[in-house]
C-alpha cells in the first residue's frame, strides 16, 4: 500500500507495508506510480515508510522471486528504475525522510531524493552483493555522483552498510536527527522546502539552469508580491 497526504503544497508519500519492512513488489510499484502522478503539480515531494524499523527494504523477494528469466528480472528493473528516475526529476525538492534502515533498494530509493534526512538509528547501505546481485535502479551512478566513484565502489562492492553516524559523514545522509524529534523535524524541513524559491535553487544547484533562464527565474521571483513584503519587512526593521 502506498499512501499521498497533500497539504500546502507539500506531497508526503509514505510506503505502508510494516508486515514486509515496507519491501517492494510489482503492485506496489504500481501503485507507486500513480501516486506519484497525483503528487505532480506539489511544490516539494517526501518519500517515506511507515513504523520506525524500515525507510524501504528493496524488493520483496518473497514475491519478486516467481521473476526466473531474465527477460522478467531485467523488465522489473526497468520499471524500477524509471521510478526512481520520476522521483529524481520531480521539479521540486524531493526529501527521503528515513524512519528507518535503507539497504539495498532501499538505498537506492533513498538516494534518487535530493536530501536525506535520518532518525539517529538508522543504517543505509548498498547490501546487494549479499543476494549475488547489483544495484539495477539507478543507485550506484547516484551513490557515485554523491560519494565520489572510489568511495561508491567500496561500499557498494564489499556491501558495507553504514550507520547515521558513518553516513553523514560520508554524504550519503544530508540531516540526522534524534528519533525523538524525527518526525516533527522532517517535516518542518519539509515544509520550509516547499516554496517557488526552492524549486528555483534546485534547478540552479542541479545545473539544469542556464545563466539566462537563471536570471529569468530570478527576475520572475523579484517582481512578484512575496519578495516586495518580504523586503519591506526587512527594510522597515532597518529604519
Amino acid at each position: 500500500m502506498v499512501e499521498l497526504e497533500l497539504q500546502d503544497g507539500l506531497a508526503v508519500v509514505t510506503i505502508d507495508r510494516p508486515r514486509a519492512r515496507n519491501a517492494l513488489d510489482l503492485n506496489t510499484m504500481g501503485e507507486l506510480e500513480k501516486v506519484l502522478d497525483a503528487a505532480e503539480g506539489a511544490s516539494a515531494l517526501v518519500i517515506t515508510g511507515s513504523g520506525d524499523r524500515a525507510f524501504v527494504s528493496g524488493g520483496d523477494l518473497k514475491e519478486l522471486s516467481r521473476l526466473r528469466t531474465e527477460a522478467e528480472a531485467s523488465r522489473m528493473a526497468l520499471r524500477m528504475r524509471a521510478l526512481c528516475d520520476r522521483i529524481s526529476a520531480f521539479p521540486g525538492p524531493v526529501v527521503a525522510a528515513l524512519n528507518g534502515h535503507a539497504l539495498g533498494g532501499g538505498a537506492e530509493v533513498a538516494v534518487a531524493a535530493d536530501i536525506r534526512i535520518a532518525a539517529d538509528d538508522v543504517r543505509i547501505g548498498f547490501n546487494q552483493t549479499t543476494l549475488a546481485i547489483v544495484p539495477a535502479w539507478g543507485g550506484a551512478e547516484r551513490l557515485a555522483r554523491l560519494v565520489g566513484p572510489g568511495r561508491a565502489l567500496l561500499l557498494a562492492g564489499s556491501g558495507r552498510v553504514l550507520d547515521c553516524v558513518e553516513a553523514e559523514r560520508a554524504g550519503l545522509v544530508d540531516l540526522v536527527l534524534p528519533r525523538a524529534e524525527f518526525d516533527l523535524g522532517w517535516r518542518e524541513v519539509a515544509r520550509s522546502l516547499a516554496t517557488r524559491q526552492a524549486r528555483e535553487i534546485k534547478h540552479l544547484t542541479t545545473g539544469t539552469r542556464s545563466p539566462r533562464e537563471a536570471a529569468a527565474a530570478f527576475a520572475r521571483l523579484w517582481v512578484s508580491e512575496e519578495h516586495w513584503e518580504a523586503a519591506e519587512k526587512v527594510m522597515s526593521r532597518g529604519r
